[in-house]
């Protein structure tokens, strides 16, 4: 039956480039489109006889830029994947919707290299079903310089109807399947291309079909260059803190038969050593594809594997693509089908024990430009999306419960962050492996006083307007309790953060950072007020347009929430990491990962125990961490509805911009533990070690 379908699909397809029944300027995007999916056929055949493999390294570096070209950034200008150059051209209503068009097609090149070729014959099939909706409406005869002036170029309720169905009637199909992909380790693209392929060959990447840009050619060949006991202590740092967070919260590893694995391409030869030490410990690796199709993509966040964006502003333009189609009745469709995925999969989903994150970083910081043009959620669809995800979020925790899950994070540079790449490298290396015992130690002389305090002080310096006033939880036993975490390098890795879960009544003041790079976003002279707890007021100065800044950080940070509590409060203490950073002058393209332990940290959303409060954790001192529930969370006692957010976004204030850190008593004396950048309180001036001995910042 599919192949039939593609079979016909291909032939129509074929006959587009030269017809000339759909008038301009619709005809040149639909001999232009058609073109591109004609690529695409052709490579599915030379992938299916084997022959595209074959190739020689120029000729795969050749079809990854056709693939890809047509986006990136000296391109994008004249590409119908830009909504500003596609709504120019196409009128407002039919470009908006043929710019997704083109965009969703472009998924087809993933599908292609899986050998998806149901999921093939649906973009081609909805394809050939728009050509035809033009190919009707004969009378289209407006010019594109005219598209301003009208809401009616190009049949566009016929299009928004056929955009709407294709996202409902194959909800079942795209949905349904990427359950699957994520639990089920019998989906192996990806995990068999890892085992079997001669990673000395870096032809292998391109078989993957990502972008694959110079980051992760030169990563693949730094990891070569780099001795074997070097990078299985790097698979063994990143394995080990995976199962030290199940030992540490006191869950049963030994239920869970599935792991996870996330990263960008180039890192395969860390990864397979990674595959071989979770298969001994019972786990078989998930590696699944970072969504590529508006019905599992999720906005601008990129989860599962991907290889390098060919251009941050195309991804920006299109995130909320699904705008076209949102609506009450659809998201209703895909719970129903996401819940009938996880029924027939409910054995899978209990052995799945968490994901395995390998981050990179050092992109060049990406200012978005907002376009009019491109799609975005209206006020409506915000708060359905709002509590799609909230829902979908219980949906998961039912058949993948919180309470028995677990991660762990590590992150390295890539080359793109400048000349001296391989010492940053090595220079990651040294900080995501320093001794943990030492800071377990100091971390604890800062939790004693911490425990001491009804609240903390935070207070920036220089063009830092921070002062903010963290309200904490009070301690029933102090022998046995305690109010902060130890973290001490298990599933966040580097080593370096004391943290706890804020009471929100009573914590008032301002946060403020004067440069900052959250979720691969820059922020500018970012400023957020707390009210009881609750953000109250924030801009940034990332642009002229006060309105804009304030989107830009309510659609990136709020997450389109009105509010959202402080759910966390840490210090972080890796000073190792905050000098490396200045030294080679990456301050602000450091991950959240490290950039959290280089400075006090505060996170917006949930609290760092989501979905899991009810767990008893402990210290390895022995004491048990009472502060995991806030007002917010506590909800999840009779409506677990109003209880999770869904986001946790930290965001921190580094040494130089720190004034100080003091703890208030009830009797409101006070604890200095830092003062000016440093760290005071006696005994944890070891610290400071790294601040006194660093070289000259370059």
């Amino acid at each position: 039956m599919i192949t039939e379908r593609y079979r016909l699909a291909a032939e129509r397809i074929g006959q587009i480039p030269t017809e000339e029944s759909v008038k301009l300027p619709f005809r040149a995007y639909f001999q232009e489109v058609s073109q591109f999916l004609l690529m695409l056929l052709t490579l599915e055949r030379e992938i299916e006889k084997g022959d595209y493999e074959k190739r020689p390294m120029e000729e795969l570096k050749e079809w990854n830029r056709r693939l890809y070209g047509d986006i990136l950034p000296e391109n994008y200008e004249t590409s119908y994947g830009n909504p500003a150059y596609a709504v120019k051209m196409l009128g407002k209503e039919s470009g908006q919707i043929l710019c997704f068009l083109y965009a969703e097609l472009r998924s087809g090149i993933s599908y292609v290299f899986e050998g998806k070729k149901e999921y093939l014959t649906i973009l081609l099939e909805l394809f050939i079903e728009v050509y035809n909706c033009f190919e009707a409406c004969g009378s289209v005869t407006a010019a594109a310089n005219e598209a301003e002036k009208e809401d009616t170029i190009g049949p566009v309720w016929e299009l928004k109807d056929i955009i709407y169905w294709y996202a409902s009637d194959y909800c079942d199909v795209f949905a349904a399947d990427r359950v699957s992909e994520q639990i089920d380790p019998a989906m192996d693209f990806a995990a068999e291309i890892i085992r079997t392929a001669e990673l000395s060959d870096l032809r292998y990447l391109y078989r993957f079909g990502e972008y694959i840009s110079d980051n992760e050619l030169r990563t693949a060949e730094h990891l070569l260059e780099l001795d074997d006991a070097v990078v299985q202590k790097m698979a063994d740092v990143y394995t080990e803190g995976y199962r030290i967070g199940f030992v540490n919260t006191g869950k049963d590893l030994s239920k869970k038969s599935v792991v996870n694995i996330r990263y960008v391409l180039g890192f395969e030869t860390v990864v397979r050593k990674a595959m071989e030490n979770f298969e001994k410990i019972g786990l078989q690796p998930v590696i699944y594809r970072a969504g590529t199709s508006v019905l599992t993509k999720h906005r601008q966040s990129k989860i599962g594997y991907y290889g390098g964006s060919p251009n941050p502003q195309y991804d920006y333009d299109h995130r909320d693509d699904q705008g076209l189609f949102l609506n009450k009745r659809f998201t209703e469709r895909k719970l129903d089908v996401m819940r009938h995925a996880y029924e027939t999969n409910k054995e899978l989903a209990a052995g799945f024990a968490g994901p395995a994150v390998i981050e990179v970083f050092g992109e060049k910081p990406f200012i978005p430009a907002v376009k009019k043009e491109a799609v975005h959620l209206t006020e409506k669809q915000e708060k359905i999306l709002l509590a799609f995800t909230g829902k979908s979020g219980q949906m998961v925790n039912e058949y993948i419960k919180g309470e028995e899950r677990s991660f762990t994070i590590v992150s390295y540079p890539i080359p793109e962050i400048g000349p001296q790449y391989k010492e940053i490298f090595d220079e990651v290396i040294r900080i995501n492996t320093l001794d943990a015992k030492v800071y377990e130690e100091v971390q604890q002389k800062l939790i004693n006083a911490l425990d001491q305090g009804a609240a903390v002080h935070i207070a920036g310096k220089g063009e830092n307007r921070t002062d903010l006033t963290v309200r904490l939880h009070s301690l029933a036993d102090p022998e046995k309790e305690t109010i902060f975490e130890n973290c001490v390098a298990d599933v966040n890795i580097p080593v370096g953060e004391v943290f706890t879960s804020p009471v929100l009544e009573g914590t008032n003041g301002k946060l403020h950072v004067t440069k900052v790079y959250l979720g691969e976003l820059q922020y500018l002279d970012l400023e957020i007020d707390f009210k009881d707890g609750m953000i109250a007021d924030y801009s940034c100065g990332n642009f002229q347009n006060k309105k804009d800044c304030r989107k830009y950080v309510a659609d990136n940070i709020l997450n389109n929430h009105e509010t959202l509590p402080l759910g966390e409060f840490a210090i972080g203490t890796n000073t190792t990491a905050y000098v490396a950073a200045r030294r080679f002058g990456i301050e602000d393209k450091l991950p959240i990962l490290i950039a959290e332990k280089t400075g006090p940290h505060f996170a917006v959303g949930d609290t760092c125990y989501s979905w899991s409060e009810d767990i008893r954790v402990f210290n390895p001192n022995g004491k048990e961490i009472i502060a995991k529930d806030n007002s917010v969370s506590i909800q999840r006692k009779e409506d677990v509805s109003k209880a999770y957010l869904n986001c946790h976004t930290d965001i921190t204030i580094p040494y130089d911009e720190l004034g100080s850190i003091r703890v208030i008593r009830a009797d409101k004396t006070q604890v200095s533990l830092i003062e000016n950048g440093r760290f005071v309180l006696p005994g944890t001036e070891i610290l400071n070690a790294p601040l006194d001995a660093r070289p000259e910042i370059k």
